[in-house]
């Protein structure tokens, strides 16, 4: 990757001939994050976007990416943007802890809160569907003869059959993030911010909810608490877990396009057959599990209020 604290120099007012230190930031699986510091103590968070993401499938349009992180910036949550440049952001570097699955699992009702205000702030200008995006991935696998891991055909029935189960019922769409990795979530003394937004789009609450828990590793217990902490009550469990599991095979197959299609990224030597082995075994073992029933019939009921 070239360095691009020149490019930024070069075009953001003020900062011709200050000078500036560019140190990389690990971590990101697709595009690249930087940290600029400068000499009089400021500091700031460049995001390169990577172009082959969208063109792969894997993030919305650039354009939709800034116009989007622009959005949760007034909604109080994510990093303010202090320039947009082609192809790349310089944003607001947000002071906190980049949290863990054990500090996710220890924040539950704080994470809970900032989605809230994510979900509240301004409109998305996209919408986001986790069975559209399954839906593209397996076209790309079969269209570039990617192989799937084997058994995913087998339980492709019992999503649609989640798809179906939860269009019985929608709940009204909100700005999401629909990425939310651990490392997306930092802690702060003013609660927790939400940072890259490039699967961002309105979409169903409840799969944000169903995505934390997967990505956190969260058992029944702490999916009904953060259910809770969310809504103010368990109605909607079983709707977060179906939407789990649905996060659990979808990005099974997102890793198995990056590394398909894309080959590199910001993370070089990262083992992303292994992280799709492991989302697929989760999501094989939440299909399977004795309670994937009751959870469809609790999505299929009437709503209580």
């Amino acid at each position: 990757m070239p360095d691009p604290v020149g490019d930024v120099r070069d075009v953001v007012a003020g900062w011709a001939g200050r000078p500036l230190t560019f140190t990389r930031i690990t971590g990101g699986l697709s595009h690249h994050v930087a940290r600029i510091d400068s000499a009089d103590g400021e500091r700031w968070i460049l995001r390169v976007l990577d172009p082959r993401i969208t063109e792969a499938g894997l993030g919305i349009p650039l354009d939709q990416e800034i116009a989007n992180t622009v959005a949760a910036a007034a909604a109080g949550v994510g990093p303010r943007v202090v320039h947009v440049l082609p192809g790349a952001l310089v944003l607001e570097y947000v002071e906190g802890v980049t949290l863990d699955v054990p500090a996710v699992a220890a924040r539950i009702e704080e994470v809970a809160a900032a989605c809230r205000r994510l979900h509240a702030g301004p409109r998305f200008g996209n919408d986001f569907s986790i069975f559209r995006t399954l839906r593209d991935y397996l076209a790309r696998c079969r269209a570039h003869d990617l192989a799937l891991p084997a058994g995913f055909e087998d339980v492709l029935p019992l999503a649609y059959e989640i798809e179906a189960a939860l269009d019985r019922r929608p709940l009204p769409s909100v700005p999401c993030h629909n990425d939310l990795i651990c490392g997306n979530l930092i802690a702060t003394g003013d609660g927790v911010r939400i940072v890259d937004y490039q699967l961002s789009g309105n979409n169903d609450p409840c799969f944000e909810l169903g995505d934390i828990a997967a990505e956190a590793g969260f058992d029944p217990g702490q999916v009904a608490r953060l259910t809770r902490a969310y809504f103010g009550d368990d109605e909607h469990v079983p709707r977060v877990r179906l939407n789990l599991i649905m996060a659990n095979l979808t990005w099974t197959l997102w890793f198995v396009v990056h590394q398909g299609l894309v080959r590199s990224g910001a993370m070089p030597g990262f083992d992303y057959s292994a992280e799709a082995a492991g989302k697929f075994a989760q999501a094989v073992r939440d299909l399977g599990d004795p309670s994937f029933g009751r959870l469809l019939d609790g999505v299929r009921k009437p709503r209580t209020g």
